[in-house]
């Protein structure tokens, strides 16, 4: 059996507005245009990972007046057998991209957050020991999904967006794989470093046991484990639109090690996608296919 991704992840309505520039306090601005679109952190990285060619099931919640967002999923590639509706409204988003592709992003949580702690054992039903669960912090009972999917013997992901002072307290020990940008692991160090070295030496220090990734937006990504330090630059483009750049680059990165690469394929893999996703508007709508990948 094909290793497979467990991902525990956010669904997400994306209200998207084009902005001269992002709003600014007590500003009333005019968008230039509107849409709406499937997003959530979870489900753009479930998208990626599926279209990078590796078999994806999706734990999540949704409103039942959006049963849209699923058949979108599904329509990816997306094993949707355990994503329900629920009464409670769907997460949602209002993002801001102003003329430059940067964006401004304000988060409900809605369903995401409608799972309890007894739940999550039979959401992993299944899943073997070698599986990856995949997961970020937009849904609730974080801490237990990473203790029961460490418990059973499945490889650990984690993307801790938003980061939040909570994030300290989880089980970091039980990752696998941790994924961060540059604002967030700062954050979650609590420190200032200034250089490289300075970087990788506080991230054996903190997390010993756990591979991390690193983004840098345009400039690249850095791997790092207790003895591997690797960086691969990012492509050169003209972006339009930054919103799903890292969930894409999360999800052919871990699709790329599900298929046995090396850290340092599974970042140029990585990098490739995102490169493609950030000249496009939206967020999963944006996600390139295998394919598109293959021929860069």
């Amino acid at each position: 059996m094909s290793t497979r991704i467990f991902s525990y992840g956010s669904i997400n309505v994306d209200h998207i507005y084009q902005m001269p520039h992002l709003v600014a306090p007590g500003e009333t601005l005019a968008s230039t245009d509107y849409r709406q679109v499937l997003g959530g952190k979870g489900t753009n990285q479930s998208i990626a990972a599926a279209q990078a060619g590796v078999p994806v099931l999706h734990i999540g919640r949704y409103g039942k007046t959006d049963s849209w967002v699923a058949t979108q999923l599904q329509d990816a590639g997306v094993d949707c057998s355990r994503v329900t509706a629920v009464d409670t409204p769907s997460g949602h988003a209002i993002i801001q991209v102003d003329a430059q592709a940067e964006n401004s992003i304000i988060l409900f949580a809605g369903a995401n957050h409608s799972f309890r702690a007894d739940e999550l054992d039979a959401l992993l039903d299944g899943a073997v020991s070698g599986d990856w669960l995949l997961l970020q912090n937009e849904c609730s009972c974080t801490a237990e999904m990473i203790s029961i999917a460490a418990t059973k013997g499945l490889q650990v992901a984690f993307n801790p967006s938003p980061m939040d002072d909570s994030v300290r307290a989880l089980p970091l020990h039980d990752l696998s794989l941790l994924v961060v940008n540059e604002i967030e692991v700062q954050q979650l160090l609590d420190c200032d470093w200034q250089s490289q070295d300075q970087l990788v030496a506080a991230l054996r220090d903190r997390l010993p046991t756990t591979k991390t990734v690193v983004t840098f937006g345009s400039k690249g990504a850095l791997w790092v484990d207790a003895e591997t330090v690797i960086f691969v630059p990012a492509l050169k483009v003209e972006a339009v639109d930054t919103t799903a750049a890292g969930d894409t680059f999360l999800g052919y990165l871990l699709a790329a090690l599900c298929q046995q690469s090396s850290p340092k394929t599974a970042l140029e893999m990585g990098c490739k996608a995102s490169s493609l996703a950030v000249q496009k508007v939206g967020a999963s709508v944006s996600i390139p296919t295998r394919a598109e990948v293959d021929q860069i």
